[in-house]
């Protein structure tokens, strides 16, 4: 794994300019970091290749396209077996309210990121997706109030 101090502060400040913008052009970012053109690019390369920079995407606006209520999710499941937690991720990838999942320690199995328009897309999120995939024995929900912050990327 690669840390952060293996980066010069010419890769790190790479790394911020594309973080905010990632439809820099090549010339652009090359001014912005005070190299020519060709070792820019030459770096860039690296970094994509290191798997630092795994692609470039547009940032949607969340509440625009899903709405503006999010909602925390504590998933626990009946048991951990291997084919329960394989069939509860296979269903959960594919609901579209679901913006992240993560399988975690302690009291849940799965902590989820719902993001919906309302209560009602909620309780039609819960009782048509998340309560009829087998194997979910408890469900706790936490709705937030006000997002804080909400990265893409880590600070550098």
């Amino acid at each position: 794994m690669i840390q952060q101090h293996d980066l010069d502060k010419i890769d790190l400040q790479i790394l911020r300019e594309l973080a905010v913008d990632g439809r820099l052009s090549w010339r652009e970012l090359a001014e912005r970091i005070g190299l020519s053109l060709t070792p820019t690019l030459r770096r860039v390369r690296k970094l994509e290749e290191q798997g630092i920079i795994r692609g470039y995407s547009a940032d949607l606006d969340e509440r625009k396209l899903s709405g503006g209520l999010n909602v925390f999710v504590s998933v626990t499941l009946e048991n951990q077996s291997e084919a329960v937690i394989k069939r509860f991720e296979k269903e959960i990838v594919v609901a579209p309210e679901v913006m992240s999942c993560f399988t975690m320690t302690g009291d849940a199995d799965f902590i989820l990121r719902v993001v919906v328009h309302d209560l009602d897309s909620y309780q039609n999120f819960l009782t048509k997706t998340l309560t009829r995939i087998p194997g979910v024995e408890h469900i706790r929900s936490s709705f937030a109030l006000k997002t804080v912050l909400n990265r893409t990327s880590p600070m550098l």
